[in-house]
């Protein structure tokens, strides 16, 4: 497919890697990229093409998927030159964080194919998540596309109400945050019981990130596993009753989690 990506940050390049990596033929790519260092960097590495701004795409341009992977601040400023592509009939793929199909729709006229997708963070390591949503005028074939395009840094789910891409972004979008805190917590507590701050930095990081390789892997509940670390009586039977007990983790995710989904929903306002 003819393959138009705008903007090449952080999220934008993890996805252009994963599609060459993929076989994507990097000649079928265009990167609108205004960053010199960063577009000189794609087009000697990777072999796209890369231009620093959209007058520059050729007059008859008219690419099968338009990935809009910009900051949701400037999204207002940076899509409308990308309206007249519309008419030749794209699919925009936007992962930009609280901009909704009527933002992309106000903008690039209502007849435009668009799917709001949320990724996370571990997509720069090919172990993401991304929940999509299309709007009505999204064909199966071009929801395929985006489908294949996002497989390319991790997993991929779909909804059809978007008002759950809140929830999604709440638990999924910014839910790395919270194990990276997990992480920092636990390292503390590790420091407060006595040990080396390096060494309880490190058994921190190292059960974290071994625990959800194992999760990963295993086809067992998260609750099951966690069953079978735990004795009756034992260690980790006495922190978990600390854990699971009144006003515990699961209440402070819930809350957590809560409060980031009402957030998402005001900045979509």
């Amino acid at each position: 497919m003819s393959l138009l990506l705008i903007g090449g940050g952080k999220m934008g390049g993890a996805m252009l890697e994963g599609w060459i990596a993929q076989g994507t033929p990097a000649q079928d790519v265009t990167i609108v990229e205004p960053n010199q260092d960063t577009a000189d960097d794609f087009k000697q590495r990777l072999g796209v093409n890369a231009v620093a701004a959209p007058d520059q795409l050729p007059d008859d341009y008219a690419p099968e998927v338009v990935v809009v992977a910009v900051k949701p601040q400037i999204m207002d400023a940076v899509l409308p030159p990308y309206a007249k592509l519309t008419a030749s009939g794209p699919v925009f793929l936007s992962i930009a964080a609280g901009k909704t199909i009527q933002s992309f729709t106000d903008i690039l006229g209502a007849d435009a194919c668009v799917v709001r997708a949320m990724p996370n963070t571990p997509a720069s390591v090919g172990r993401g998540i991304t929940v999509g949503c299309p709007n009505a005028n999204v064909s199966d074939a071009q929801a395929a596309q985006c489908k294949k395009l996002l497989s390319a840094v991790g997993d991929v789910e779909w909804v059809e109400d978007e008002t759950l891409l809140d929830a999604v972004t709440a638990l999924s979008g910014s839910g790395p945050a919270y194990i990276f805190f997990l992480a920092e917590a636990m390292g503390h507590a590790g420091r407060m019981a006595g040990l080396a701050p390096e060494m309880a930095d490190r058994l921190a990081r190292a059960t974290v990130s071994g625990a959800g390789e194992l999760l990963h892997q295993s086809p067992l509940p998260a609750a099951t596993l966690r069953e079978n670390v735990t004795s009756p009586g034992g260690t980790t039977a006495a922190a978990l009753e600390v854990l699971m007990g009144a006003d515990g983790l699961k209440d402070l995710m819930t809350k957590a989690i809560a409060a980031a989904t009402q957030r998402s929903r005001d900045l979509a306002s």
